[in-house]
């Protein structure tokens, strides 16, 4: 009675181990899906920003009729397009699954 003194015998705790390991490998396997299913919802926030604009110019004239210029700063603009994969275009989560080939 007094031999084990409350210790684990080490087939239960192989058994234990086993168990605990298949269900972190299924925990981090959910965990890694949602992380990349809500960094696929940041990606498609940021792709579907329009980074557009304009900046108009402007002078200082005088002189008569004021024909005569002082200083200018051009203006500038930029059109933004899409992109590949904004909004959703590339799918990086999970694939359909796939029938296999003829075996040989």
């Amino acid at each position: 009675m007094r031999d084990e003194a409350g210790f684990i015998v080490s087939a239960e705790l192989v058994l234990i181990a086993t168990i605990l390991v298949l269900g972190l490998i299924v925990g981090l396997s959910e965990v890694q899906h949602a992380i990349n299913t809500e960094l696929n919802d940041v990606a498609d926030a940021v792709g579907s920003l329009n980074q557009s604009y304009y900046i108009s110019g402007f002078h200082k004239s005088t002189g008569f009729l004021g024909l005569e210029t002082h200083a200018f700063t051009r203006g500038s603009a930029f059109a933004d397009v899409v992109d590949d994969c904004d909004n959703n275009q590339c799918d990086i989560t999970c694939d359909v699954p796939v029938l296999e080939g003829p075996k040989h």
